[in-house]
């Protein structure tokens, strides 16, 4: 048996130790890819724990995220889009920009078999992004479907009502850090020149 067949094997007990396989759960539209496989931050901490040289984290969320909210520990960052300083009046909230070199950074970082587990915030945006690495060749690539901040509290007798408290890698109090490993976050091919001292 392969390595990528050993993977298989482990992240299908992963799925089912957890009580439902990736067919039986209702995977939102939004965070649903054309690979079709999914697991949660809880499951996605677990497989990477047993086969930490053979899987890799990939964040996708902006390097602000990744530094100023905190990120998982073992997470590499290759931001699928980046934040503009634009105002989407219609979404209530800044306009993203696709990285255009996404795609070339992340297949710098991982062969296309390479066992890939991947974040964002809450599933979305990392749907998008694994549904990009599958169109360019990458045959097992994860959606993490709870993200590193998890889904929003619905729930208005509640304290957290409107906030993303529900599921996540840091709501499940799994292994992060706002540490920032320079070797861990991929950007652009050229260094932006740095700002001055304040």
């Amino acid at each position: 048996m392969g390595i990528s067949e050993k993977l298989g094997a482990l992240v299908a007990i992963v799925i089912l130790a957890a009580g439902a396989s990736a067919d039986e759960r209702e995977i939102p539209e939004k965070k649903r890819t054309t690979l079709g496989l999914y697991v949660t931050s809880a499951e996605a901490y677990e497989i990477w724990k047993e086969s930490p040289d053979a899987v890799k984290i990939l964040d996708v969320r902006t390097p602000e995220e990744y530094i100023f909210v905190g990120h998982a520990e073992m997470a590499f960052n290759i931001p699928f889009a980046f934040q503009t300083h634009g105002w989407d009046a219609d979404r209530k909230r800044l306009v993203m920009k696709r990285n255009p070199d996404f795609l070339a950074a992340a297949q710098s970082w991982a062969a296309p078999t390479d066992t890939i587990l991947t974040m964002c915030r809450s599933g979305g945006r990392s749907a998008i992004a694994v549904n990009a690495l599958a169109e360019a060749g990458f045959t097992t690539v994860y959606n993490i479907i709870d993200g590193m901040e998890g889904d929003l509290v619905d729930d208005s007798t509640s304290v957290f009502h409107g906030k993303r408290m529900r599921n996540g890698w840091k709501n499940a109090g799994l292994p992060w850090t706002y540490e920032v490993d320079p070797e861990r976050v991929l950007l652009s091919a050229e260094p932006e020149e740095p700002a001055g001292k304040p």
